[in-house]
This record gives structure tokens, sequence and C-alpha cells, in this order.
């Protein structure tokens, strides 16, 4: 595909990262701190998730990582509305799982978590995640809505990323799409399958926010739009006075 000296442009910015996770991925240790609790409702969360509540945060320091070479195959989820953001997830991902091991495969469900039930996915490649780097949208493997919420379901995602030796789940969404990721792995954790559930926070309507969370992304790039469109609006209506503005806004 032949790309505009815009798309090119766009397609060569490079997103700042934290010190934490910046640099070469062998040279990132994972290190466990405190255990977490829930704000409320700790007994009847603990019954929930009996295998993973109370697991510990995890905190990024500089060190020696010998596990990180190790080939991976990991799955990625887009779920729920889209978000600006989600393409740079899912290339950030792509592109430290193939420095770690280039043998080691990422693939997309396609169409959100009900690709993963059907087992409908696709092979990231370079030129397929060059196509989409630091462009909005969910469009790379297409979003859903679909919960994950009966055994015949859990029992199905198993069994797809058994066959699929998926190591990793990634799965990248809101309030709603979190919990699909909390249930899956504590139905995983349950029948001792060596998954590794991720969730990760997206949603432009501020409602994902807490003290490991100052702000998720789209929410980020929301407020700054909104700003902007709200900045130019204002100007307008101080020039022209006969007219009312009335803006609306998510969350």
């Amino acid at each position: 595909m032949e790309f505009s000296p815009l798309h090119q442009q766009r397609s060569r910015y490079q997103p700042k990262l934290p010190p934490a996770i910046a640099g070469d991925v062998s040279r990132i240790v994972a290190e466990q701190d405190q255990a977490t609790d829930a704000l409320s409702d700790q007994q009847a969360l603990k019954e929930l998730f009996q295998h993973s509540y109370g697991q510990p945060s995890i905190r990024f320091t500089p060190g020696n990582n010998p596990n990180a070479t190790k080939k991976r195959n990991v799955g990625v989820i887009l779920s729920g509305g889209q978000a600006p953001g989600g393409h740079n997830v899912i290339a950030g991902i792509f592109d430290s799982v193939r420095e770690a091991n280039p043998e080691s495969q990422v693939h997309g469900f396609l169409g959100g978590p009900g690709g993963l039930l059907a087992g409908s996915s696709v092979e990231l490649t370079p030129e397929f995640v060059d196509e989409y780097r630091n462009t909005g949208g969910f469009d790379m493997i297409g979003s859903g809505r679909t919960k994950v919420e009966t055994e015949e379901q859990f029992e199905t995602a198993l069994s797809v990323c058994r066959k699929m030796q998926i190591d990793a789940l990634v799965i990248i969404g809101g309030d709603d799409s979190n919990t699909n990721a909390a249930l899956l792995d504590e139905y995983f954790r349950k029948q001792e399958a060596d998954v590794c559930v991720i969730g990760v926070p997206k949603t432009i309507d501020g409602d994902l926010k807490g003290d490991s969370i100052e702000a998720s992304f789209g929410f980020d790039t929301a407020t700054k739009t909104y700003s902007e469109l709200i900045g130019n609006i204002a100007r307008d209506a101080t020039s022209a006075k006969k007219y009312w503005h009335f803006i609306k806004v998510m969350g």
C-alpha cells in the first residue's frame, strides 16, 4: 500500500515511554511489591476471585531478565468502544515481544472477545502493524462487546488459547472488558492453565481511575481534544455574540 507523505510522517513518531520500561526489554525486571486489596466488598470479591484476589502489585526496575528472551505466543484483543491509542498499545506489544525474541508471535483476535471464542485471529506482521502506527480507531483487528461470563465460554476461551499455544492474553478495554479479563484470569488459574491474562485500561469518559491508574489511554487524548474544541467555540461565541453554542461530551 502506498502511504501519503502525512501518513509516513505520522508513522515515524515515537511515543514517549516511562524510563522503567524504556530500552532493552531483557534489562527490565518485574519485582513483586505489596499485596493488593479492594476498596470495598473485600469478602465478596475474595469469594468470587478465590485464586486471584490479593495478587501483589508489580514494580519494574533495571536489571537482568533472562526470561525475557523466551519464545512466546501472545494474543491481543480490542474490546468495547474505540479510543485513541489502541493501535499503539498493540504496536508496543508487538515491538517488545519481537525484540525479545524474533521467533515470538503476536495474534490479534478479530472483532473483540467474540473473536477469541470463535478462534478467529490474524498473526501480526511488521508490515501489518506499521500500517496502523500512531493512528486512532480500533480497525486494526476490530472490536466487540461480547461478555465472557458463562462456564461454556470460559471453557471455549481456554480451549482456543491451548490450541494456539497462547502464553499471554492481553485484553485492551474499559471497565466491562477488564471485568472479562479478571474473570478469565480467575478461571485460567482455577484450571491451572499456563496463560497470563493482562488487562489494559482504556476509556474516553474517565471511568477507570485509581491509585494505579492516573489516567487511562483514550481519556488523555479526549480531554485534550475537547479542550481545544471548547476553546475554539468559546472564542467564536465571544466574537459572534448573537449565537448560542451547546457542547455535549461523554462521561
